[in-house]
């Protein structure tokens, strides 16, 4: 790292600036050779936006991660590229804080251009459908949006989805809204192997429609990692293929929760403390997605005390006053 102090006087002198930020020297040199740009930034650039983006929310103690994901960030322009850059995101944030949560997580938003790349995105996502005022949500929790290409990654994806039968108008703009990082995935390498095993499963076209629609982080999954042993899971505990179909279509996480920290333990507690049996799940596939010990050991216990026979979506569609008032458990409480 020595030939790193006999560099010229602009680069000495961002090393200094970094260091003085308590940077060691190999983050120091990964980031010279990540931006070649930076060897030509005076110390005044570099501390003008170290303090600008300071200014605007960025915890000091988080500024070194975020100048190491993009040490680009301190050759940019301050009048002519971040102010106005964030001055725009702010336009789209609605909540304190959701912008400089953005640039933390993809800080590279910042030196793309607003009129070349930031309007032309938000336009192909509301001529999709989504709805003005989720736009900014959309780009602000998924902020590395803007660094896909539109013609060769994002109209790809919305082909994709369409030639799934989601082509009625405002379908992918709704998929989009509930899960924007499925733009991130390779339709050959993830998604299409997993739509194909979701229909091997025996879903039809309208179910893996129902599936993607309510839950598209389903379609985001390895089917082979996670997907499958989910079905044998489901299998071996003896439902039927119709029955799978039946639970994946009500519940779609069913298929990427834990088995073991969440679909063992609610299975093993419907058949031996319910005295359930596992057909009952099948009419009320969103029994998986209720707290074991909140919701479900509680109404069960107050219901046993009382003598009470419902069914699972009336123990467990309503909340708890209403539970507690439909069944008259208010002594139960005691």
């Amino acid at each position: 790292m020595g030939t790193m102090e006999m560099g010229s006087t602009q680069k000495g002198s961002i090393v200094g600036f970094f260091r003085e930020k308590g940077f060691d020297d190999e983050n120091i040199h990964k980031m010279l050779n990540k931006c070649k740009h930076l060897e030509g930034v005076d110390r005044e650039r570099a501390s003008e936006n170290w303090t600008y983006l300071n200014s605007i929310g960025i915890q000091e103690r988080k500024l070194p991660s975020v100048v190491s994901k993009c040490p680009k960030i301190l050759t940019l322009g301050l009048n002519a590229k971040l102010m106005p850059m964030v001055h725009c995101l702010s336009t789209l944030g609605t909540k304190p804080g959701e912008v400089t949560l953005a640039i933390t997580k993809f800080p590279h938003i910042l030196f793309h251009n607003i009129e070349e790349k930031l309007c032309p995105l938000l336009a192909f996502f509301q001529a999709l459908g989504v709805p003005e005022k989720q736009l900014g949500k959309l780009l602000l929790l998924n902020p590395r949006l803007i660094s896909y290409s539109i013609e060769s990654k994002l109209t790809h994806i919305v082909d994709f989805l369409t030639g799934l039968g989601l082509n009625k108008e405002g379908m992918v703009g709704k998929v989009l809204v509930k899960h924007s990082f499925i733009v991130g995935y390779s339709i050959e390498k993830r998604l299409r192997p997993t739509s194909e095993f979701l229909k091997s499963v025996g879903l039809k076209d309208s179910d893996l429609q129902r599936v993607v629609m309510n839950f598209p982080k389903v379609l985001c999954r390895d089917a082979e990692k996670v997907l499958r042993p989910n079905l044998e899971f489901l299998k071996r505990c003896g439902f039927s293929d119709g029955q799978i179909v039946l639970l994946v279509t009500g519940y779609p996480p069913v298929l990427i929760k834990s088995i073991k920290n969440s679909l063992e333990p609610r299975i093993r507690f419907l058949v031996e403390v319910m005295r359930r049996g596992i057909h009952e799940v099948t009419d009320y596939p969103e029994f998986f997605c209720h707290g074991l010990k909140k919701r479900l050991e509680f109404r069960q216990r107050l219901l046993k005390q009382r003598n009470v026979d419902c069914s699972l979506s009336e123990m467990l569609e309503c909340n708890q006053k209403k539970f507690i008032v439909k069944f008259g458990l208010v002594e139960g409480l005691g």
